[in-house]
């Protein structure tokens, strides 16, 4: 990855797990805007999964994912093996407190602190300048930049807004489990987010808003809702009221046995 250097442009990172779609693609693009040094890993991280069988259900498309980093002329794919990512030995943690308190961090927990040391691990690796992560999993974003801020990485860390299928539907790898009736059914979510971001802004409260937003889910097929909260955009800190703030509200739900996650913008 070195010899990326010679060109005096930045190196840029973008991390994935695999089964890469529209939305690890736009990740693609944004960072081919900024420069011709593209590194895109491909690891599935076992350090960040809760249980088991959700480790050995993700989607494996190594041959796949080449043939599209390979029409988009990505010059360097990482791909480690576990085993080059966790070597016989390997004992060090990382750990985040104060964003993960909530969110995806109250229901999973351990796992933002598998995805700092993954993403640390990966800084390290590609000696990268600017990393690019997807807006879809915002807390996620918020961690890695706080990550990134601690440990002094000197790496711009950059969002990039979520890509939908045409029903609205933010388009992730788990999608892959979903039959043709929940995807159709799945569309609920993001609607949902829409009418209750739209009622919080018109001044209704945000606990009434958000109740009827999650009854409008289960109606159409989710099976439960770990969370729809609105929070502080910088703080994640769950919002009783809104006043204007720039907000984020989001939301993690299952449809059959997939877990969903999205967010919109409330200014």
């Amino acid at each position: 990855m070195g010899s990326l250097r010679s060109n005096n442009q930045p190196i840029a990172l973008v991390p994935t797990m695999g089964a890469l779609h529209d939305g690890h693609l736009s990740l693609v693009r944004a960072a081919q805007k900024v420069t011709q040094n593209v590194i895109v890993s491909i690891f599935v991280n076992p350090a960040q999964f809760n249980q088991n069988d959700d480790l050995q259900n993700y989607p494996r498309t190594l041959p796949e994912d080449a043939e599209k980093l390979k029409a988009l002329e990505i010059p360097v794919i990482w791909a480690p093996s576990p085993s080059t990512i966790y070597p016989d030995g390997f004992s060090t943690s990382m750990a985040i407190k104060g964003l993960d308190q909530n969110l995806c961090g109250a229901t999973r927990p351990g796992h933002f602190n598998g995805v700092i040391l993954i993403v640390a691990k990966l800084f390290n690796q590609t000696d990268a300048d600017i990393a690019f992560f997807g807006e879809k999993d915002y807390q996620q974003l918020a961690i890695i930049k706080q990550m990134a801020r601690d440990l002094d990485f000197n790496i711009d860390i950059r969002g990039v807004p979520t890509v939908r299928n045409k029903d609205g539907l933010a388009l992730s790898s788990r999608n892959i489990h979903l039959s043709d009736e929940q995807l159709s059914a799945a569309s609920a979510l993001p609607l949902a987010l829409q009418m209750a971001a739209a009622s919080i802004k018109e001044g209704e409260n945000i606990d009434k808003a958000i109740a009827r937003a999650r009854e409008n889910m289960i109606a159409a097929g989710f099976n439960s809702i770990d969370y729809m909260d609105l929070v502080d955009a910088k703080t994640l800190e769950k919002l009783k009221q809104w006043d204007g703030v720039e907000a984020r509200l989001l939301v993690a739900a299952f449809i059959g046995n997939t877990r969903l996650i999205d967010n919109i913008k409330v200014k």
